[in-house]
């Protein structure tokens, strides 16, 4: 068994791999910063003008910009796998498999690297948010927690994202099962309307959702006004638990990418 030491820089070498790799060809994050554009400054614009959802004490464009913001950490981590299955025809996967790095480094340095579009996707956000008037909280406190949140919440779907690709281990079935659960996932989940809204079986759903808790800590960390329905302490716990479940089982399917 590796020590914690040998673990921290095995994750750091991977984590800095795929930082790299962004770097010299960060069309993807351009391009992942088109949609959350469209939906505040079309879709929110528009439903800001509609009384008829109850958003408390906040707008409806406040409301749904730390949705918006979970929407496209959500939509960056979820497609990750597919960049795995290229590692594994291009045959790294298999070289990383019989380095000394353990399983759980090559896992956690994954989740880890993932949190760099996440925090890039949290700046354009920001950005969007004031240029359109959003009141945003800029006390220290706050940002430290948005940036937990997120890094929690990409990591959280992108190890999901590896343990569907160590199930489905093609590119085509990749993309199909993505594109069917980036969706629900999504409007399941209090990222556009609240939970009071919801009819009883879906709320139930949604109240099992990690979604649900990353948009919940953001609008009370991101907005002025903004409300968590559980409390913080809850959202990062019901995180942590996630990624916890996730990893475990993601280190445990990591090399039948390679059978």
């Amino acid at each position: 068994m590796q020590a914690p030491a040998d673990v921290l820089r095995a994750c750091a070498a991977v984590a800095d791999v795929e930082l790299r790799k962004l770097i010299r060809d960060p069309t993807e994050l351009v391009s992942r910063a088109v949609q959350p554009v469209l939906w505040l400054t079309i879709f929110g614009q528009v439903l800001s003008q509609v009384r008829g959802i109850d958003t408390g004490k906040t707008g409806y464009l406040a409301f749904m910009t730390p949705g918006i913001l979970a929407q496209s950490v959500l939509f960056s981590a979820i497609f990750y796998g597919i960049a795995v299955i290229w590692e594994r025809d291009l045959g790294i996967v298999h070289k990383m498999l019989v380095s000394p790095a353990s399983r759980m480094a090559l896992v956690l340095g994954k989740a880890i690297s993932s949190d760099f579009r996440g925090l890039v996707q949290t700046v354009v956000i920001y950005l969007i948010a004031l240029a359109l008037g959003v009141r945003i909280r800029w006390e220290p406190g706050a940002i430290a927690g948005v940036v937990l949140a997120v890094a929690l919440g990409s990591a959280i779907f992108s190890t999901f994202s590896l343990i569907m690709a160590c199930i489905v281990k093609t590119r085509e079935r990749f993309m199909g099962i993505g594109q069917v659960l980036t969706m629900p996932l999504f409007f399941a989940s209090n990222a556009i309307y609240p939970l009071a809204l919801m009819p009883t079986w879906l709320r139930h759903i949604a109240e099992i959702n990690p979604l649900t808790y990353l948009v919940d800590a953001l609008r009370q960390l991101m907005v002025t006004g903004g409300q968590s329905v559980y409390g913080l302490a809850w959202d990062y716990g019901a995180m942590l638990l996630v990624l916890a479940v996730m990893v475990t089982i993601a280190v445990k399917l990591y090399p039948r990418l390679v059978e």
